[in-house]
């Protein structure tokens, strides 16, 4: 599911605005990425001529970024993104498409805001991409949403709201097989990612509803946010 370049994730429709906005503002600085995964995104942006490093927990995940044409340009580093430091300082650094979520705890969420803000250049901006909390949706007494419905792939989530956790559960049909795997992640809401910024010594320059920055409101299915490094 990570690397299927027939998913919607990797369409050009999709990857095109993210690149096009991270590369606006990383104005010719280098970049880092936060779960760099198999570089849907950190290749890309490599190719438009920004420097991009990475930190990403899995080997297996790196080695088929390391698969693909243009990852020579790529330093990536093993580890926990919240934790491990890198060498350099970072004109961007960006978290995409709900990863801020596989840190399941609110100090781990604490801790890679921190992390972001040690490695920008004053004036940089950290960059995190997530779905808005869905809620509100949920019928009174109900735990469980679908969020996909098809012939051949099913997925729900499901909410513990008194821990603010998540399990994603995921069922795909290839044949006469079917596949299936969970992922606990912890949901946020935007004020909480604001004030994990200002522990972090950010401050939230703008938000926006997606990458081509449409209006961020209240029926916003996710959100684009840029906090800003102070220069002084």
């Amino acid at each position: 599911m990570y690397d299927d370049d027939s998913s919607v994730m990797f369409a050009p429709a999709v990857v095109g605005p993210t690149v096009d906005f991270l590369a606006d503002l990383a104005r010719g600085g280098p970049a880092l990425e936060l779960g760099i995964g198999t570089g849907r995104i950190a290749l890309p942006l490599s190719a438009r001529g920004v420097a991009v490093q990475g930190i990403d927990l899995s080997p297996d995940m790196v080695a088929r970024l390391r698969s693909k044409p243009g990852a020579d340009a790529i330093a990536v580093s093993i580890g926990d993104f919240a934790a491990t430091e890198v060498e350099g300082s970072f004109a961007l650094v960006y978290l995409v498409f709900n990863t801020i979520g596989n840190l399941t705890t609110q100090e781990e969420q604490v801790a890679c805001f921190c992390n972001a803000a040690r490695h920008l250049d004053a004036g940089g901006c950290f960059v995190v991409e997530v779905g808005v909390p869905p809620i509100r949706r949920l019928p009174p007494g109900e735990t469980v949403r679908a969020f996909t419905v098809s012939p051949t792939r099913l997925g729900f989530d499901e909410f513990d709201v008194a821990e603010q956790r998540g399990i994603s559960h995921h069922y795909r049909v290839t044949g006469d097989r079917v596949e299936t795997f969970s992922v606990p992640y912890r949901y946020v809401w935007p004020a909480e990612l604001d004030l994990m910024a200002r522990i972090a010594g950010l401050r939230l320059r703008e938000r926006w509803g997606g990458w081509r920055r449409e209006p961020f409101t209240g029926e916003s299915a996710m959100h684009v946010s840029v906090w800003e490094k102070p220069e002084s």
